[in-house]
């Protein structure tokens, strides 16, 4: 493993000081300026392995584009990436989840049973709106 890159990985994600949010005269931050302070982004990774998880899916398809390429020539990772791009656009009416069917078929997801599967992914949760004003909205009428 090339420790190098995970050295710059984190000394990537390691917040700046200066860039931090500006203290206003009474010590207190400038939200006006600065805007609302965010935990989430001044955090380091917990562990080495975080950063690896969380790209973990799109080194893999580079890798297998890569792979691709390499045997069976260029066409054929531009292709695939076509199709993935042609599936991710077949939606449902705006006001109904997509479940993307197509494109998890085309990576082969279809056949393997993940977390998303068990416990939901929270984006996708069962919502219902108003559905004329939510295709209005998607089609600009609003």
């Amino acid at each position: 493993m090339n420790t190098r890159g995970l050295r710059s990985q984190l000394r990537d994600s390691v917040p700046v000081t200066g860039m931090g949010p500006q203290v206003g005269a009474y010590g207190v931050q400038d939200t006006l300026r600065s805007g609302f302070s965010s935990v989430k982004n001044e955090l380091l990774p917990s562990h080495a392995l975080e950063l690896s998880e969380k790209n973990f899916q799109p080194n893999q398809d580079k890798m297998n584009f890569s792979t691709l390429r390499n045997i069976q020539g260029l066409h054929a990772p531009l292709k695939l990436q076509m199709e993935y791009r042609a599936a991710r656009q077949i939606q449902r009416l705006p006001f109904l989840q997509s479940s993307h069917l197509a494109l998890d078929t085309l990576k082969g997801n279809d056949e393997s049973i993940s977390f998303e599967d068990i416990l939901n992914d929270p984006a996708q949760s069962e919502m219902m709106g108003e559905p004329h004003i939510m295709v209005e909205y998607k089609l600009g009428m609003m």
